[in-house]
């Protein structure tokens, strides 16, 4: 067994398994809030909110899938769920022609628009409402420091 493990105390344990728990309860709850209300799973929606913040509410395939951190393949099958639904099309980049593009539509837009007032709330409720402010504020800190550190950067 190796010996230079840091193991865990047993505050540290219980604030990672309190962390491990919470990230499951309200991902699941804010998914299945989307799900009910507007047939959206949390996944679509992250994509369709990075292709509303997008120039001209597009963005090529790879890069979407990186924004999102999902594989090219799991981006390509929702892409042609949300197509079917009228709320996305394909397109070929305008910049090379070699690239596709996900285009968010008027419909989908409006989607969107209904859905984000859903998962604010939902965030507000869940989440916000039950951290004192500076507690929320180091949450950011570490996660912003959690996201750096992964990839790749140094404080």
């Amino acid at each position: 067994m190796s010996t230079d493990t840091p193991w865990l105390d047993a505050e540290q344990q219980r604030i990672w398994r309190a962390f491990l728990g919470g990230v499951t309860v309200l991902m699941d709850q804010l998914d299945r809030d989307l799900r009910t209300k507007h047939g959206l799973s949390m996944g679509e929606y992250e994509i369709l909110v990075r292709l509303s913040e997008a120039p001209g509410r597009s963005i090529r395939m790879a890069e979407l899938a990186a924004a999102v951190s999902h594989s090219r393949s799991r981006v390509t099958h929702t892409i042609s769920r949300l197509e079917r639904a009228g709320i996305v099309e394909r397109a070929q980049c305008s910049e090379d022609g070699r690239g596709v593009s996900a285009l968010l539509t008027d419909h989908g837009f409006s989607v969107l628009e209904e859905a984000a007032h859903t998962h604010v709330r939902g965030v507000h409720d869940y989440l916000i409402e039950n951290a004192p402010t500076d507690d929320f504020a180091a949450l950011g800190r570490i996660m912003e420091r959690v996201i750096a550190t992964l990839n790749g950067q140094r404080f």
